[in-house]
């Protein structure tokens, strides 16, 4: 006996031929002709009949196999076909369910004959809901249990009108009174401004306004749900028989997730893989900016960026199980991508099915390389950093480096960046700065950095920052004294801050605590030392505090925050350290390295002691506290000083080190 028997004379019906043997249900499936079999395999679950049938061989066939349901696939224009096949299956008391091509003009629209059909279709869909079918239909959908936020219906604006849909429930925002006829534009806007997903409506005929607002539809990407039977034929599209399907006989399926990198968002800059990919999804998920550039016409579409939100839908929609994130440029380079295969691990080891979706990236055109293509210029070493969204130290990216990559959200950032790098010293460097790269309206502007103090261009631009005496003078560790902005300001002296730093290990993205910072020579060396990372220098000295903005802008480092303020209180809401340097600690040292191990228990520690009682309370905590790696160094630093034709050594206080780590 067979589940199901499918007169599988189109595409559709091959494709649900074997979806069924897929998953295990076994099927009939009639063609008309050999040649048609041949679009098949037979198998354990499909069995394959190649002759055409008369009604009552139909019928006969129907009591003898006593199926679930008939899926009626034939063409649509063989209506004698289909007329023997649902006359059979009233015969035989046995579902029938026709298959609809998805060729028409309608192919968008679900076609129910009550307003009552409309409510069962939407009653577990999710989405807003746009009724056009007039004040008649309202009370139908009162039976949504949420159709006072998720349904607004737009009607006559008339008090007697507007009356009874009050009484109905459709108030305030959710009630639209207007007077048509209506364009594409006006429905469009509705739709987007009210974030529809569904419209339900009446097929009014094109002098009625129908196409205006099936074309809006289309254009919002809106499921049109039109009431009254399909002038043609009613049935089902292939995709809401596979969902019946799946929801009859309970199918766990698996979803594929395609994070596909649409390069610079026209069709040209746009791998042929991904556009085969965009093309045959099931839905695509991305910026409303992005989805314009590969949408199809009939497509579904979700407008989100967020990785969060786009993972509450994928889990939300088991059905969709060919799922397309598009994202700007390449996966790889500054996108969402990171985050979003992050959020999607998460969910699926909490969810308790790790199979249930599988994630696929696909990569595209990058920015850096599309305008360093259009500058002839090679990107291989090139720095990339981006600063749209972010934080990063982009100065000292372009004073190490001869060209530096970036992204900018704004034009305001643009000008900004032309100002920092101006009062970092940097106003040597030349700018190249790119915007709607690939598109008609492209422009690549370049100059010095002070031609960008007005920049007035595209929001979202690149720019490549070429810096002629980049590397050249790096210094990394060892900077003279004199070098700093010093004031009446007490300062770490060259010596002790190089063996400090030595001690601290400080990796590339630390972050830095540096406590007591003084004049700042501490937390600019370990700024510089750590390029990816972040320093913050904490000090209660207001004159200090604007002598370390001062040193930082002087050694163009700007992963330095100045923290006004005293610790341990003012530490509270800073991010965990991975190091810590204490200067000073105004005797509350315990309270300091408590909350830093609070923060991270593993971080490293490293303080300065000149008096012995600084020493005294040091050891106290080391030896009442679990550490490990801890080691003391004495300094003693002598300096010569010229007298008369003689050099005298003068000597300085002695220094005591103390570095350890938590434990």
């Amino acid at each position: 006996m067979y589940k199901a028997i499918v007169f599988a004379g189109t595409t559709e019906g091959y494709e649900i031929c074997r979806f069924l043997s897929e998953n295990k249900i076994s099927a009939l499936a009639c063609v008309a002709t050999e040649y048609g079999s041949h679009s098949l395999e037979a198998g354990d679950y499909l069995k394959i009949q190649a002759k055409r049938l008369d009604e009552q061989e139909m019928t006969e066939l129907f009591h003898k196999e006593l199926p679930e349901f008939i899926l009626d696939a034939t063409h649509p224009y063989a209506t004698e076909v289909t007329k023997n096949i649902k006359s059979a299956a009233l015969a035989s008391g046995i579902s029938y369910i026709r298959v609809l091509r998805a060729e028409s003009q309608s192919q968008n629209a679900v076609y129910v004959e009550t307003a009552e059909q409309a409510v069962e279709y939407l009653r577990d869909r999710e989405g807003r809901i746009f009724l056009t079918t007039g004040s008649k239909e309202l009370a139908a959908f009162q039976n949504l249990t949420d159709y006072k936020k998720r349904v607004y219906a737009r009607v006559l604006s008339t008090a007697k009108v507007a009356h009874k849909c009050e009484q109905l429930g459709f108030t305030g925002k959710n009630l639209i009174c207007m007077q048509g006829p209506f364009s594409v534009e006006m429905n469009y806007a509705i739709m987007k401004s009210y974030d529809i997903s569904y419209m339900v409506t009446k097929d009014s005929g094109n002098i009625g306004g129908f196409l205006q607002k099936y074309n809006a539809a289309k254009k919002a990407g809106v499921k049109i749900i039109v009431l009254g039977r399909q002038k043609e034929e009613s049935g089902y599209t292939y995709e809401e028989i596979i969902d019946l399907l799946k929801e009859e006989y309970h199918f766990k399926t698996m979803q594929k997730v395609t994070l596909a990198g649409i390069g610079m968002g026209t069709e040209g800059s746009m791998t042929v893989e991904v556009k085969k990919a965009c093309e045959e999804a099931d839905v695509l998920i991305g910026a409303s900016r992005m989805l314009k550039s590969v949408v199809k016409e009939g497509q579904q579409t979700f407008a989100a960026y967020k990785p969060e939100e786009i993972t509450d839908y994928i889990f939300s929609h088991p059905q969709d199980e060919n799922i397309v994130v598009v994202l700007s440029g390449d996966p790889g380079f500054y996108s969402g991508a990171k985050k979003l295969i992050l959020t999607i691990r998460d969910r699926l080891k909490k969810s308790g099915e790790p199979d249930r979706v599988k994630t696929e990236i696909l990569p595209g055109i990058s920015t850096v390389s599309s305008l360093c293509a259009k500058l002839e210029i090679p990107w291989e070493d090139i720095k990339l950093v981006s600063i749209h969204g972010r934080e990063e130290n982009l100065l000292a990216a372009v004073k190490n480096n001869k060209y530096t990559f970036t992204l900018t959200g704004s034009a305001a950032d643009v000008r900004k960046l032309a100002k920092t790098l101006i009062d970092a010293r940097l106003g040597d460097c030349n700018m190249a700065v790119g915007a709607e790269l690939t598109y008609e309206g492209e422009q690549i502007l370049k100059g010095n950095v002070s031609e960008f103090l007005d920049y007035d261009g595209d929001n979202l631009a690149a720019v490549l920052i070429a810096n002629p005496y980049g590397g050249e003078n790096a210094v990394t560790h060892g900077m003279n004294d004199e070098e700093f902005i010093r004031g009446d300001v007490p300062m770490t002296k060259e010596e002790v801050r190089s063996i400090s730093l030595s001690k601290m290990k400080i990796r590339k993205s630390d972050i830095i605590y540096d406590i007591g910072a003084g004049t700042g020579s501490v937390s600019v060396e370990s700024a510089i030392q750590a390029e990816d990372g972040q320093v913050y220098a904490v000090e209660i000295n207001p004159e200090a505090a604007g002598l370390i903005e001062e040193n930082a802008r002087k050694f163009a480092v700007s992963n330095i925050k100045v923290i006004e303020g005293s610790a341990p209180e003012i530490l509270k809401d800073l991010p965990a350290p991975d190091c810590v340097f204490i200067g000073g600690s105004k005797g509350r040292l315990e309270e300091i390295l408590e909350l830093i191990r609070k923060k991270n228990p593993q971080a490293r520690v490293v303080l300065n002691a000149i008096s012995l009682e600084t020493l005294a309370q040091t050891l106290e905590y080391c030896r009442k506290y679990p550490i490990k790696n801890d080691e003391i160094v004495q300094v003693n630093i002598a300096k010569s000083k010229v007298v008369g034709s003689y050099h005298m050594m003068t000597g300085q206080n002695p220094i005591y080190v103390v570095s350890f780590e938590l434990d």
